[in-house]
């Protein structure tokens, strides 16, 4: 659509470069102007103002100003048409994306809400669309918005007010994910999330250690303190850099490879028995190592034994390559 247009711009333009050109070098042959009074004549005339001539015409030139006239006012009238139907076609287009991102976030239910796309809403975005986890952000940077707008839902606004979160989804989100840089912004966010919805689970970031407490006092189920983390890392990275570079490399090797995966012991039953991580037998299944798993209660269970009775609702951790994940997601219907 746009493409088209553009070509008509070009087209008119041309054509009004062109009608310039003919009246210039038709006045300057039929009536023996020079160029300066060629150029004065044909601006006066293409553009109507009614001015008089440099001089009395011919019967020749008279006739030459009649055409030229003529095709100026078809051909300027076109151009106007055509720019005013871009200008508003671009409008229609807009309204048009707008409106598409807004029914695609309304069919959203038990997604992920990120707050600010800075620097950490990147990283948390990108980790997202790792997982194939469905989630709008919200920012209210315009360039930051049309700069990565064709792959991922962002609502325009400010957090702090209840109808930006709700165009989010807030109250049919599983999870939210405050990543602004200004802690009191967060704070505000986690106040007003929690608020519309009681069963949201609440990520936050934080800059100071004293906004830790608030932050979970104002709801937030999880407090993440970025740059202490950064700081701890680049530290073992002195300490055990082998161990620490293998552990980055169990997140995410690529843009959209994952290493680790969380399966409920739901998933697997009705297609195997799943008494014991013996019965599961992943490791030579599918090459995946149960590596922890995760009670009801909400236990940690760090290299499990392999008759570790398991709980319907509990759940397993298991690592692999990228290959081997995608055999278990295949092979369970995971995904």
């Amino acid at each position: 659509m746009i493409r088209l247009f553009r070509s008509k711009l070009t087209i008119a333009f041309s054509l009004m470069l062109l009608i310039f050109a003919i009246g210039v070098v038709g006045y300057r042959i039929i009536a023996d102007y020079s160029w300066v009074e060629s150029v004065y004549m044909t601006i006066i005339t293409v553009t109507t103002v009614g001015f008089s001539e440099v001089r009395p015409l011919d019967a020749n030139a008279q006739i030459f100003t009649i055409f030229l006239i003529v095709s100026s006012v078809f051909i300027f009238g076109f151009a106007i048409s055509v720019v005013s139907e871009y200008i508003l076609s671009r409008n229609s287009l807009e309204v048009l994306k707008r409106k598409r991102v807004k029914n695609r976030i309304n069919s959203l239910t038990g997604h992920v809400v990120v707050c600010g796309y800075g620097r950490n809403g990147q990283q948390a975005a990108q980790k997202l669309m790792a997982y194939n986890e469905p989630f709008v952000v919200v920012e209210k940077d315009e360039n930051i918005i049309k700069a990565n707008e064709d792959e991922v839902l962002f609502v325009q606004g400010d957090v702090n007010e209840d109808e930006v979160l709700f165009e989010a989804g807030i109250d049919r989100a599983k999870y939210l994910v405050t990543a602004l840089p200004d802690d009191a912004s967060n704070l505000f966010a986690v106040l007003s999330a929690r608020q519309m919805n009681e069963n949201l689970f609440i990520i936050s970031r934080a800059s100071k250690i004293t906004s830790v407490k608030k932050l979970e006092f104002a709801g937030a189920n999880k407090v993440v303190m970025p740059d202490k983390i950064g700081g701890d890392h680049m530290a073992s990275l002195v300490v055990m850099p082998d161990l620490v570079t293998f552990m980055d490399k169990l997140s995410v090797e690529g843009e959209h490879t994952t290493n680790l995966e969380e399966v409920e012991i739901e998933d697997f039953q009705g297609q195997l028995n799943c008494n014991s991580i013996r019965d599961l037998d992943l490791r030579r299944k599918t090459g995946c190592t149960i590596i922890g798993y995760i009670t009801p209660g909400g236990n940690y269970i760090i290299n499990p034994e392999a008759d570790l009775k398991l709980e319907p609702k509990g759940k397993i951790i298991v690592l692999g390559r990228a290959e081997q994940i995608d055999k278990l997601n295949q092979m369970f219907q995971l995904d």
